[in-house]
């Protein structure tokens, strides 16, 4: 281990909101003292670190307190931290801030540290803290001691993925290591973090939430460790995102790029848990859509009437079929024998259905007698430019 990273932030390390030393929680504790473990040969062991927990849980000031360390004591001589984020902006505004402010609370740093908007420099060493843009033009050929990456989720371009790969940690130096600090992304979206993710829980758990494997260290949480996550913030978060927000943000969570047309909540609150499918009435008239899918989202055929006493359409039956790319949809085993049965159960007044993928179907269909009607899922503009959606 090289000397103690936690004893150098908590007892030289000024928070600059309340003037008093940083008191790490157990999980930063834990995470430090496996990340500054060496090799026999003296290197790090993990020169991939990784720590994602729930947003406000302080990660933005933990990854400066690393930073700060790798540069002015663990480095050595002419030791170089980046900090990068998905803008220079963002990386001024955020990690590299921090440690500005920190360096300039705490007593026995600010006196050989010099700080500017561009460049921390610490001036016995030479070590140099630097924001730098996201771009691996500007990164190629650098020699880092350490690469701090923010919010690694927001990495999804081609571009964002040869700055990580250039930003690689250098063999020339004996202590190096990447370090990225975030929350969860989009899943097929944040592919770059995703694939980090999974590589690092492929290793051993070593302790709650940190996973380690030859080369990477990885603290991935979805518990809240800070004293200000409280219940009565969770609640008001909750009110303020949407679901998926809230797993992501809060509780650090994977989740879909898509969103819910309709929150679940004000669904259910429209569930008449008494109604029932109606089985059959050869009188009822009843007009059927089918929206249909091979291998990927649902198949879905419903019927509805109108209730002139009420006046509105109502439900009448409903089937929904979920195919999958290994198990096709069977459309004449499923859907037209569906169409069929419900044609003798009712007095079927009109089938609609999108010609895309039901083209052979409704031939085949409308043979039997069944009145199918095309309804397109997309028509020309009127002036024969590209189509738009209804």
């Amino acid at each position: 281990m090289i000397d103690d990273p936690v004893a150098f932030i908590e007892k030289t390390l000024v928070n600059p909101e309340t003037t008093r030393p940083f008191v790490l929680t157990d999980a930063e504790r834990v995470f430090l003292r496996h990340a500054f473990e060496l090799t026999p040969a003296g290197r790090l062991k993990y020169s991939e670190l990784l720590f994602s927990a729930p947003k406000k849980s302080g990660k933005t000031a933990f990854a400066a307190m690393i930073l700060i360390y790798m540069v002015r004591v663990a480095g050595g001589r002419f030791a170089e931290g980046f900090v990068l984020a998905n803008s220079l902006d963002q990386a001024s505004l955020r990690v590299y801030q921090a440690a500005a402010r920190i360096v300039q609370a705490s007593p026995l740093l600010a006196q050989d540290a010099r700080v500017t908007g561009t460049a921390i420099t610490f001036i016995s060493t030479g070590g140099t803290i630097l924001p730098i843009p996201s771009d691996y033009s500007t990164a190629a050929g650098s020699n880092p001691t350490i690469s701090v990456f923010d919010e690694l989720w927001g990495y999804t371009s081609e571009r964002d993925h040869r700055l990580w790969d250039e930003l690689v940690v250098p063999p020339t130096r004996q202590i190096a290591c990447r370090l990225t600090v975030t929350y969860a992304g989009f899943e097929g979206e944040s592919e770059l973090l995703e694939g980090l993710y999974r590589r690092g829980l492929k290793g051993e758990q070593v302790a709650p939430d940190l996973w380690a494997q030859p080369g990477m260290l990885m603290f991935w949480s979805h518990r809240f460790t800070a004293p200000w996550q409280t219940e009565a913030w969770r609640d008001e978060m909750r009110a303020q995102l949407r679901p998926n927000g809230y797993l992501r943000l809060i509780e650090n969570r994977w989740v879909s790029t898509e969103s819910s047309f309709i929150d679940m909540d004000w669904w259910d609150a429209c569930v008449d848990q008494a109604a029932r499918p109606l089985l059959a009435n050869g009188a009822l008239p009843v007009w059927v859509g089918v929206d249909a899918s091979v291998k990927r989202d649902s198949t879905a055929i419903v019927a509805c009437s109108f209730d002139h006493v009420h006046q509105r359409v109502t439900l009448v039956w409903h089937k929904i079929f979920q195919p999958s790319p290994s198990e096709p949809l069977d459309f004449e085993n499923t859907v037209e024998t569906t169409v069929s049965e419900l044609s003798r159960r009712f007095s079927l007044r009109e089938v609609r259905y999108d010609p895309f993928q039901m083209a052979a179907s409704a031939q085949r269909l409308t043979a039997q007698g069944i009145p199918m009607v095309e309804f397109a899922q997309s028509v020309p503009k009127s002036d024969g430019g590209d189509e738009q959606s209804v």
